[in-house]
């Protein structure tokens, strides 16, 4: 049998029937969302080989691919979900585990349980118990060890408690492709002696700078060591990923001072690189390229994070060239690039065939409708254009999302509340900016295409105190909300069915159908509490919408 077993958080493996942003389902409240409408939208298990997991999240087979360096084949086993059980017996040494959000504290999840003041578990956390049940289960009486990995090991240094209540023996934090072997050796040994790894985790402080802290459960990297791998140290996946994905780079550096990738070092695959890997998937019957990337535009970009026109080219003349491949999509990327930039969005979309049924969905960190919090937490995302001669803030993201409309793109925004040193007049320019967005029409007529998600700020020893519902949103935090679930319900009614990838006529439409009527429901019940919160939800609608504002033009002329 098996002398490594490895398996994913369920819901990182799930389909979500193919409907962009439907991934995040699974951060909402198991008490506001019912467990019929969840266990439908997620989509059907992957399918298994003998009880292996055909297809796996890309983390997986990361960790996957650097075991197989130092082990036999039939040594490494990534098993499915429901099958875990058939590949733990005596010989199993570790079960290693690969989670996103295992306790439910998460941006997005914990916006939910602030605005809806609700204590009830997230779905994402009532799965990853119910996994490691099942994992706990099989390896009873056994001497497998149980270890967890994944961006979301540090919700478990905030409540290091529940490594103990999960019976999990250690969680790890960091990249492992070039260490995957040792420390899975280190986690069978257990012996405890001094060795390359620290018994401990990263934390940041207020200044954002690492700091060690010492704990026994949990592992990093050695802390004089090197703490990421070099390019040459990442394996290429051999077994298909979920949902058609690989890596075009790591790393972001554009130094928002609230987001830890940014401290991650440049990585950059070459387009070589990129097409190996997705001929693994080709040869699964995947026909998407789902390029994950920290920062699209920044694909070797040049001085002051201009972007490399040849480099992005050759990148999606590499995908888009691949036999097999039909459609592309990266994972995130920044709006001031298509704002500056247009002539390069035209020839990547033209790369990418994008069109009118072939619409390329692209996460962006919007953040803020307030010059004063961009120029504050995020000042490099508007380079190369500057707050001021370029336009304000929200001109620039509205030209950008009008650049991207004109080409096929729909940019999925994230924006904050509670950020540091915010105010209630920067929470109104953001309501401004949403609002005006959503009346936005392209010449054609056509409505501008985007969708918005608000993310909350929740302190950290609210976090650990368990407490966080204490925390009460004022009446222009209250505006944000209500003004991104409005759009979102005018989206969600327009664009669901078309928007689903599902070859099932019968569950695209029926996911058209569940879709439009939860965004209703959603927008009115956040409407509600709003109102009752004492929002002036006229105002809430109509801010920004008086002001006479000529359409931003082209910012920057390349």
């Amino acid at each position: 049998m098996a002398r490594i077993v490895l398996v994913s958080d369920t819901t990182l493996s799930r389909t979500y029937r193919s409907v962009p942003l439907l991934d995040f389902l699974a951060s909402a409240p198991t008490d506001a969302l019912p467990g019929a409408i969840y266990s439908f939208l997620k989509g059907p298990p992957p399918p298994d080989t003998e009880g292996r997991a055909a297809l796996a999240p890309y983390a997986i087979r990361k960790l996957e691919a650097a075991l197989l360096r130092d082990s036999a084949r039939d040594e490494v086993v990534v098993a499915h979900e429901d099958h875990i059980s058939k590949f733990v017996d005596d010989d199993t040494e570790v079960i290693g585990v690969s989670t996103m959000d295992p306790l439910g504290l998460g941006p997005l999840t914990m916006s939910y349980a602030v605005f809806f003041e609700t204590r009830a578990s997230a779905y994402v956390q009532r799965e990853f118990e119910s996994l490691l049940g099942r994992i706990n289960k099989a390896r009873a009486g056994k001497k497998a060890k149980l270890l967890v990995g994944g961006p979301g090991v540090w919700e478990l240094t905030v409540r290091p408690e529940e490594l103990e209540r999960n019976k999990i023996d250690f969680a790890f934090q960091g990249e492992a492709d070039d260490i995957a072997g040792d420390l899975f050796r280190y986690v069978s040994d257990d012996s405890g002696e001094k060795t390359g790894f620290f018994r401990g985790y990263q934390t940041f402080n207020a200044d954002f700078r690492k700091e060690w802290e010492p704990n026994p459960k949990f592992i990093s990297r050695y802390q004089f060591s090197r703490q990421f791998p070099t390019l040459e140290g990442i394996p290429d996946i051999v077994n298909p990923s979920v949902k058609g994905m690989v890596e075009v780079m790591r790393g972001c550096g554009i130094g928002c001072d609230f987001c830890e990738v940014t401290l991650r070092p440049l990585r950059y695959y070459t387009p070589e690189r990129v097409r190996r890997e997705l001929e693994v998937n080709v040869r699964s019957g995947q026909h998407n390229a789902w390029l994950h990337t920290d920062e699209f535009f920044a694909y070797q970009h040049g001085r002051n994070y201009v972007p490399n026109e040849d480099a992005l080219i050759d990148l999606m003349k590499g995908v888009m060239g691949t036999p097999g491949i039909t459609h592309s999509n990266p994972t995130h990327g920044r709006i001031s690039i298509p704002a500056a930039y247009p002539d390069l969005m035209r020839k990547v979309s033209s790369i990418m065939r994008a069109g009118p049924n072939n619409w390329i969905g692209l996460q962006v960190g919007i953040e803020t409708g307030s010059d004063r919090l961009a120029a504050e937490h995020m000042p490099n995302k508007t380079l190369p254009l500057k707050v001021g001669p370029d336009g304000s803030w929200s001109d620039i993201v509205w030209r950008g999302t009008y650049v991207m409309n004109k080409n096929y793109w729909r940019p999925a925004f994230t924006v904050q509340v509670g950020q540091a040193g915010e105010t209630p007049e920067d929470n109104w320019d953001t309501v401004a900016l949403i609002n005006r967005m959503s009346n936005s029409t392209l010449e054609t007529g056509l409505p501008f295409e985007f969708t918005v998600t608000p993310m909350q700020h929740v302190p950290l020893g609210l976090l650990k105190s368990r407490d966080f519902t204490s925390l009460k949103l004022d009446q222009s935090q209250l505006a944000v909300y209500f003004a991104s679930y409005r759009h979102l319900a005018k989206i969600a009614v327009r664009d669901a069915t078309r928007a689903s990838g599902d070859a099932n006529p019968v569950s695209r439409y029926a996911t058209g159908a569940m879709i439009g009527l939860g965004g209703w429901v959603m927008f009115h019940q956040v409407k509600a509490i709003c109102k009752k919160g004492g929002l002036d939800l006229e105002k809430a609608a109509t801010h920004g919408l008086s002001e006479r504002r000529s359409t931003p033009s082209l910012l920057v002329t390349r």
